[in-house]
């Protein structure tokens, strides 16, 4: 066997795109998948022993995707770098990430999409894709350099955390877009409806007297976007979707045969605007938190298949970007390093999805939406691995994060499922900071 030979043993091997899954074993040569099935430790009997990972009572999947996340880097690295943010991916079994373009300056070139790639490579962790600016600067007025960003090897176009306001624009990047058979990514929030509210519009944000954000604001971009996809035939993703009535109007438009896509976060599965009655500003994201009836939407879009992917949304900020009141504190929470366990909780353990389900859903689809040869243990593919125990169980710590930020509202609660091992390229990469695990008992 060769010398850079490493194998699995003993998992519970799923690989949606193969519809396998079975106890067996993974052997990987050279970085690649070269073998699904048992493996006789006589028949590696040699000079050349080969890594043995034993993973009896662990699930192993292909490497984990997460298609959107935010890595900071350039302009705030006080928040996250590209290496802290992969980091915080390897720890919770991402192997691959999709960063978006909101840096400073945006991520708007060709040199910046070459710039993501080149510290990527020098991070050394996990495969990170870069996301080019739909609009120069994401300022929503001049489309920016759509086919030299393809050339560069950026994966899909966003404006996210803006959305593009006017229709002309739309229209424009659609269409160019189009050409280059690459999804645009759009943050759907039509900024006259959401004005300066900090959380959903209902009763909770009027018995707080906090400004909010109307599911309509969501909905009407959602509406219009799907009008121009239509029209010009180009695949369009709408982000972190987070109403019931977004998504109806796209389980509706897949009926109709639109090239439309949308992903949800955990936290619009796991939570509701309720939380917000702490003032605790980690409760503040961008779609913010809706009802319960929202909650039970998106779940049911997720069961049906009209939400295709599931996300963290991770939105680093550093040590005091939190500290405001919550009116004026930034958007958005951290989720890498606890996506999985939580998706479990809000999916698997009630009974929603079971773990194929699940796993195809933050694999095969993410690689099939960007395009990727990615989510899959197919001979010959890359050897990109996640190992995870779904009984285990820990308590969050986010002294223990390896992202540079801590803004988590889920810090101190107690999960039940845990990565052991992100296997990237054949390569086993760091996921826990020490060695204590913080097992806690059933």
């Amino acid at each position: 066997m060769s010398p850079n030979a490493l194998v699995i043993k003993n998992a519970r091997v799923i690989d949606p795109s193969q519809k396998l899954d079975e106890v067996t074993d993974i052997t990987i040569v050279a970085g690649k998948i070269a073998e699904i099935g048992p493996v006789d430790p006589k028949s590696s009997a040699s000079a050349h022993e080969p890594h043995i990972v034993d993973a009896e009572g662990k699930i192993a999947c292909p490497g984990l995707i997460d298609m959107h996340v935010h890595l900071r880097e350039p302009g705030n690295e006080d928040a996250e770098t590209i290496a802290s943010g992969s980091a915080a991916a390897i720890a919770g079994g991402f192997t691959s990430i999709a960063c978006m373009p909101n840096t400073e300056p945006a991520i708007d070139t060709e040199a910046m999409i070459d710039f993501i790639y080149r510290q990527a490579a020098r991070a050394g962790l996990c495969n990170v894709y870069p996301i080019g600016a739909l609009t120069k600067g994401r300022l929503g007025n001049e489309l920016a350099e759509i086919g030299q960003m393809v050339r560069a090897g950026a994966v899909a176009f966003s404006d996210d955390g803006c959305g593009v306001a006017d229709s002309s624009v739309m229209l424009r990047a659609m269409q160019y877009a189009a050409m280059f058979n690459k999804p645009i990514i759009q943050h759907c929030e039509d900024h006259n409806l959401a004005g300066q509210g900090c959380m959903n519009a209902g009763v909770t944000s009027t018995r707080l007297g906090l400004p909010g954000i109307p599911a309509i604001a969501e909905e009407v971009m959602i509406q219009r976007d799907l009008l121009i996809a239509q029209n010009t035939g180009a695949r369009y993703h709408v982000a972190h979707i987070s109403t019931a009535g977004s998504v109806q109007l796209v389980r509706e438009a897949k009926k109709r045969g639109i090239a439309v896509t949308t992903e949800v976060c955990a936290h619009h599965l796991l939570m509701t605007d309720e939380c917000v009655e702490t003032y605790d500003t980690n409760y503040k994201m961008n779609p913010p938190l809706r009802t319960q009836s929202d909650v039970d939407a998106c779940i049911a879009g997720v069961v049906d298949g009209t939400i295709d992917c599931l996300v963290t949304d991770h939105a680093p900020h550093g040590p005091q970007g939190k500290d405001f009141d919550f009116q004026t504190a930034p958007f958005g929470i951290i989720g890498l390093e606890v996506a999985l366990p939580l998706f479990a909780e809000a999916l698997v353990v009630p009974g929603h999805l079971d773990w194929p389900a699940l796993i195809e859903k933050m694999t095969l689809a993410p690689a099939r939406v960007l395009e990727l040869e990615k989510g899959t243990l197919q001979i010959g593919a890359d050897a990109d691995v996640t190992i995870f125990d779904p009984e285990e169980r820990w308590i969050v710590d986010d002294t223990k994060f390896r992202s540079r930020s801590k803004n988590c509202p889920y810090n101190g609660r107690s999960l039940k499922c845990r990565v052991s091992h992100t296997i990237v390229g054949g390569s086993i990469k760091p996921v826990f900071s020490d060695e204590k695990r913080d097992v806690v008992s059933n």
